[in-house]
């Protein structure tokens, strides 16, 4: 039998750490592997609600917006867009053929600002 509380456990802490470690890359000007981490904070953090919400194992899945239509959550369109504006951050730090240039220091405080605050957000949810 499965653990569910166990697997929301390993999520959410899971999340805490790499948004402390994005927060930290950013910080020392590593920017795409900062915005990485950013994606996987918010990939782990919706994979604890999918758990939470479906009472199963989360599914190895890395989309933000489709792990959010899993998660049982009632998102604003906003929330969706944005969500939808992290996907490729998952995808510029695997694949180098991905990469792109990285976002302004601005652009990317804006970024780290709006994560910080969804994630904030998604832990009250849970």
């Amino acid at each position: 039998m499965v653990n569910i509380d166990k697997h929301i456990s390993h999520w959410r802490d899971g999340a805490e750490e790499d948004l402390e470690v994005a927060n930290q890359l950013i910080t020392s000007g590593k920017v795409r592997h900062g915005l990485f981490f950013l994606h996987l904070a918010l990939e782990k953090m919706l994979k604890a609600h999918v758990c939470r919400h479906t009472k199963d194992i989360a599914p190895r899945l890395h989309n933000l917006v489709r792990l959010a239509a899993l998660s049982g959550i009632p998102f604003e369109n906003e929330q969706i867009a944005f969500l939808a504006e992290m996907n490729p951050y998952n995808l510029e730090g695997r694949y180098p053929e991905m990469w792109e240039e990285p976002p302004s220091q601005e652009q990317t405080k804006k970024i780290q600002q709006v994560t910080t605050e969804m994630f904030k957000w998604l832990m009250t949810q849970l």
